[in-house]
């Protein structure tokens, strides 16, 4: 079979959309870090509806990858072509496929193959936006305070060595230096990562580290480089929401059946697209949102909307928290609890009726008390489309997958929410099974006695902290070691009340499994 690529493009079937524009006049205006999955399922797709709508061809995007060549490898004989399939299941549940072939992606970097690429082309002239999807663990913070981990190996080598730098932060700043020092404007830096206040935590960061440049080579270059950023450069915060599971080789075959074509690394996702972003642009941005013809689409009434366009508000931070503690809270629960009891994917976990109806509570008694009112926001209906997306059978997103990194996730997925309830008062028996099944998983084994890595940047540690815990013999001490872990629990390591929920959640997993602690769980 002929591999896709832009050659092809006319002979694709008629049902398969595909690029609009001249993609030869296409120039890069985005440098996004992290090309995987999520960003071309999500920020590029946005971003080939304003260039198709728009015209304007100045918003092309180069896509780095930070550690592997994996993604250029297999974009790049196909032009930086790839196809998105959007997934989701037909009246009697069969499962059915739209595909989308984006061309907005214009230039593939590695930045470990070619580091002084990347830092040119942050520095560029046309380059207005710097985006980012690195996850959670790639920010170099301390999951708990939020500080600047300092000590980093990666931190210590791009203070050192500022035209080879490792990590995220290490290349934008030194390639903020770079624009600096030619003469350039400043640009927007806009986090799409699942971070509280993401745009306001990126700043934060990239000021920590402009300043521990300045103190570790004080020259003329690096004088004043923080106070530059924060004058010229804009952060600004952003909500975004698409479930987008790992691609197999069963994926590319059924997208190259329909394609025609072999696409070496196709996207999958659901049809829900949701972005809420401040339009805080300080060098422009496409017209995301605008239809053909030049009409601005309207911000969506409901958060159900699937428009692939932003909604542009005032604050973030609500949508950020809405998504964090409903979506990704429940995405959490849904992945230990379904992954040790042997439920090998999202919808088929959410198939059970007890891990349904946990969750289900566990959003309307336990997180949406803690949410603000949203303008245009029916949580109710929110927390029951939330359910229906679970429960999408041609996803089959991974339980396991979702439970990588757990160190850096559970702090504002869950911890946020266990804190509030905590200082108002309110009981926490849901939310302290989902941090119970967290410990449970840890221990590297399911029910079915099947072994499973941790995989999670703090991973040595856990292990070293999970073979203190269980030689404790009494319950409450075994989750008193657990949560004295503080860059992920902080201050909770000392409330008797959250150590106590955990406790009794945790004995129930262990002593009868998962699904008795549902059912003990939703009988209190």
């Amino acid at each position: 079979m002929k591999r896709l690529h832009p050659s092809l493009l006319d002979q694709l079937p008629p049902d398969v959309a595909r690029p609009s524009y001249d993609r030869a006049a296409l120039q890069p205006g985005i440098v996004h870090l992290g090309i995987g999955a999520f960003m071309r399922a999500h920020l590029a797709v946005a971003t080939e509806a304003a260039i198709a709508a728009s015209g304007d061809l100045r918003w092309g995007i180069c896509g780095v990858s930070l550690r592997q060549p994996d993604t250029r490898d297999a974009l790049a004989p196909q032009g930086g072509l790839y196809t998105v399939a959007v997934r989701d299941a037909d009246e009697s549940g069969a499962p059915r496929q739209r595909l989308q072939v984006i061309g907005c992606v214009c230039d593939l970097l590695v930045a470990p193959e070619d580091p002084a690429a990347v830092l040119a082309a942050i520095a560029r002239p046309a380059t207005r936006i710097v985006s980012l999807t690195v996850t959670e663990k790639a920010y170099l913070r301390d999951p708990a305070s939020g500080a600047l981990l300092v000590d980093h190996p990666d931190i210590t080598h791009d203070l050192a060595h500022p035209h080879v730098p490792r990590s995220a932060l290490g290349f934008i700043v030194h390639g903020l230096a770079l624009r600096r020092a030619q003469g350039q404007g400043g640009l927007t830096l806009m986090s799409l990562d699942n971070l509280p206040s993401n745009g306001h935590t990126l700043q934060r960061l990239v000021l920590a580290f402009a300043r521990a440049v300045e103190a570790a080579a004080p020259t003329e270059s690096s004088a004043g480089l923080a106070d530059w950023i924060a004058a010229h450069c804009s952060f600004p915060n952003s909500m975004v929401d698409r479930i987008v599971p790992r691609t197999t080789d069963a994926d590319r075959d059924r997208v190259a059946i329909q394609l025609g074509y072999l696409d070496a690394w196709p996207v999958l996702a659901e049809p829900f697209f949701d972005w809420a972003v401040e339009d805080r642009f300080v060098a422009g941005r496409p017209a995301w949102g605008v239809l053909p013809g030049g009409h601005a689409r309207a911000a969506p009434a409901s958060v159900a909307a699937v428009a692939v366009a932003p909604r542009f508000v005032p604050d973030a931070a609500p949508w950020e928290r809405l998504k964090l503690r409903m979506v990704n809270g429940a995405h959490s629960a849904i992945a230990y609890l379904g992954a040790m009891a042997g439920w090998a994917t999202v919808d088929v976990a959410i198939a059970q009726p007890a891990l349904r109806a946990y969750i289900d509570v566990l959003l309307r008694d336990e997180v949406a008390p803690t949410l603000p009112p949203l303008p245009g926001l029916d949580l109710a209906a929110y927390r029951a489309s939330l359910l229906a997306r679970f429960a999408n059978p041609a996803l089959a997103h991974q339980t396991r997958q979702i439970a990588m990194d757990g160190s850096q996730k559970l702090p504002q997925r869950l911890l946020g929410t266990v804190r509030e309830r905590l200082v108002a008062g309110l009981p926490i028996t849901h939310l302290a099974l989902a941090m119970a099944a967290w410990l449970h998983w840890l221990r590297g084994v399911d029910e079915a006695g099947k072994a499973h890595a941790i995989d999670d940047p703090l991973a040595a540690r856990l292990a070293e902290l999970a073979q203190r815990a269980e030689a404790c013999a009494d319950g409450l001490d075994r989750v008193r070691v657990y949560a004295s872990f503080a860059p992920v629990f902080a201050e909770l390591g000392d409330s008797p009340e959250f150590v106590a929920a955990v406790a009794r959640a945790l004995k129930v997993l262990r002593d009868r499994g998962v699904a008795a602690a549902l059912s003990a769980t939703a009988g209190r």
